[in-house]
């Protein structure tokens, strides 16, 4: 049996990961090709834990940019072991809402730790395993916050400043430019066009790995 492929869904806030999901799913299901679905952080019901830790904004104390950090890499730690890997060996393909590049923009990016820690975290935690297919929707953080406060309450790192986010989004698009396993989709056009991006470059990645 060959081993399934990981395909992550990446983007800002207001980007549209949940319908682009959405889409890929049901052009799985078109192909006859079984999946399942994680998102991080989460996933496993410790993951999930470690989740409401990261996202709440009612802590009685701050979390530490530090801590945040490595709460992340643990939810990723635990769902990789858990139910990723086990998926892929059994065949069926993983699509992830969010993964390792999500910490390198936020983290990396948008709170500035070095490079050389997350390099050294990803490491322990992932042991050079990557997706097979990022698809990287790129947005403006403005149009994307706009969005995302229109869905209602925002999160713990949704109410960072603005400045953070502009870090967030420089740090995505200069890592999506540098790997060829990314695939860059503009989330500013009509959703119509997006999703028909999102099926193309899904479709290429199918017909390249039959």
């Amino acid at each position: 049996m060959s081993l399934g492929k990981f395909i992550v869904i990446e983007g800002m806030e207001g980007a549209g990961k949940s319908s682009a999901i959405s889409v890929i799913t049901e052009a799985l299901k078109e192909q006859s090709i079984a999946f399942i679905q994680t998102r991080e952080p989460g996933g496993t019901p410790l993951a999930e834990q470690l989740r409401d830790i990261v996202k709440s904004a009612s802590h009685e104390e701050t979390l530490t940019q530090e801590t945040e950090l490595m709460l992340m890499y643990a939810s990723r730690s635990q769902l990789l072991a858990n139910v990723i890997a086990p998926a892929l060996n059994k065949g069926n393909w993983v699509i992830g809402d969010r993964h390792d590049l999500s910490s390198r923009a936020y983290q990396g990016g948008g709170r500035q730790i070095d490079d050389t820690v997350m390099e050294t975290l990803a490491q322990v935690t992932l042991k050079g395993f990557k997706p097979d297919l990022t698809l990287y929707l790129d947005i403006e953080p403005a149009i994307g916050l706009s969005r995302a406060k229109a869905r209602g309450e925002l999160d713990r790192i949704e109410l960072e400043q603005m400045d953070f986010f502009e870090r967030v989004h420089a740090k995505y698009k200069a890592l999506a430019d540098k790997d060829d396993s990314i695939v860059t989709i503009d989330a500013s056009q009509a959703m119509d066009k997006v999703h028909q991006d999102i099926r193309l470059a899904l479709q290429q990645f199918i017909t390249q790995n039959a």
